[in-house]
């Protein structure tokens, strides 16, 4: 009778392999951005520092206790990190939401985990949105980061259909460490995000 090999289960913390966007970033748009701004100092180029997801679903009282708990799974999903939840800082009567209330979660990717989450992005949810023409290029605060919206959760491939239960859209906020909109510009469309001409 052949002996079974038992599988040890690893409880260490997972290693994620070297991300794609990160070595893009270093070997060929940064040499890039040098050139492209005449910059002193290969430290003067832009790089990403983070990324914020944020997703709202409104007032516990109106919609229940189980869209915001769908609402934390799925951005774990997506995002690979445990969410937030966020409170509402002032009561506001016409949207029946109460000061300190939980009106949704968000998510803040550093290191390893922004980069693999740009990534993906770029690569694999972007191109499935329908019909889709190119992010808008007004999107910049004036301070170097950029902010794009999606419509519905639907777009990344972690989103199982057997438990959707309803759509939900998020804001994607992508901080650079580039000082002006024209740099961050330049610094994203080279990294792959899918920006139409200004």
């Amino acid at each position: 009778m052949a002996r079974k090999d038992k599988v040890q289960e690893s409880t260490g913390p997972v290693t994620l392999p070297y991300p794609r966007a990160k070595k893009k970033q270093r070997e060929e748009v940064i040499p890039k951005l040098v050139e492209q701004f005449k910059y002193t100092s290969v430290m003067q180029a832009p790089k990403l520092d983070k990324i914020v997801i944020n997703m709202g679903t409104g007032s516990k009282t109106k919609n229940g206790d189980k869209h915001l708990e769908n609402s934390v799974r799925d951005m774990a999903l997506i995002s690979g990190q445990k969410p937030v939840i966020t409170r509402a800082k002032k009561a506001v009567s016409n949207f029946k939401v109460r000061e300190n209330e939980e009106v949704g979660c968000k998510v803040t990717l550093r290191g390893d985990r922004m980069y693999h989450f740009f990534d993906k992005l770029t690569s694999v949810v972007l191109p499935r949105i329908r019909d889709f023409q190119g992010l808008s290029a007004k999107s910049f605060d004036g301070r170097g980061n950029y902010a794009m919206g999606l419509k519905e959760q639907l777009v990344f491939p972690e989103i199982p259909y057997d438990t959707f239960d309803r759509i939900r859209g998020m804001d994607i906020i992508i901080c650079t460490t580039a000082k002006t909109d024209e740099e961050s510009y330049a610094f994203l469309k080279a990294m792959g995000l899918p920006l139409r001409e200004k």
